[in-house]
């Protein structure tokens, strides 16, 4: 047997070599955590210096409340940051994100954050568009497309919420039954912003500012892949 200093690590015993391992798991780990937590750090600081202390004429009114123009609804998708794509500046847009940009409709039992969300843009904070925007490559709507009736879902949440856009499956699947499962998602990214567009209109404070000209509807599609942005409107 070799003296210790000549000894390599494949020599030492297995249980040392694990708590070894644990040890600098565990410290890499944290010295990852440290690193993401300081690129929040310098991100703000690089906003503060670059946007917020130059610029004291938009961000001095928010001070005293808010009055967007929009609400916005989008996907959390972290590649399709509609304030980064729209150029929407702080104060200009009242946001919702969430899987595939889906809203529900009326519905006062369930769902009861977005029905909250839609109540306080339109009723208190008047905004006088509400937008509703896909994008390319959606996860959300894969998932949905996926579905297969009977079949067990594999999470908690997602598949029972993306089925809010289940009426623009069964439109794709019996219009373009034909087209590659690739194409299909595609067309449904769009059409499932129609349903949830026409969900919209079932809430009775959206049906209303609709009936006299204080809201718009506008649906939207960001293609990240041909750096292409597509809207139309829904008339009530």
């Amino acid at each position: 047997m070799g003296t210790r200093a000549g000894m390599g690590r494949r020599s030492l015993p297995r249980c040392h070599l694990l708590v070894c391992d644990a040890g600098y798991d565990e410290a890499m780990a944290i010295e990852d955590m440290a690193d993401a937590v300081e690129r929040l750090k310098s991100g703000f600081n690089k906003f503060k210096t670059e946007v917020y202390d130059k610029k004291p004429e938009l961000f001095e009114p928010l001070k005293a409340g808010q009055s967007p123009k929009y609400m916005v609804f989008a996907c959390a998708d972290s590649r399709v940051c509609p304030s980064v794509t729209l150029g929407l500046q702080p104060g200009e847009a009242f946001t919702v994100r969430n899987i595939a940009a889906m809203v529900p409709a009326y519905d006062k039992t369930k769902y009861s954050g977005i029905g909250s969300a839609i109540e306080y843009a339109v009723c208190a904070l008047k905004v006088e568009v509400l937008v509703v925007i896909g994008h390319s490559c959606c996860g959300g709507i894969r998932a949905l497309l996926s579905l297969q009736d009977g079949a067990p879902d594999n999470f908690h949440f997602v598949e029972d919420w993306v089925r809010i856009g289940f009426p623009a499956k069964v439109k794709v699947k019996k219009e373009h039954a034909s087209v590659p499962f690739d194409d299909q998602c595609s067309i449904l990214e769009k059409e499932a912003v129609n349903v949830s567009l026409e969900n919209l209109k079932t809430y009775p404070f959206v049906k209303e500012g609709l009936a006299n000209g204080t809201l718009r509807l506008v649906g939207g599609h960001y293609n990240f892949v041909s750096g292409e942005f597509h809207t139309w409107e829904i008339k009530s």
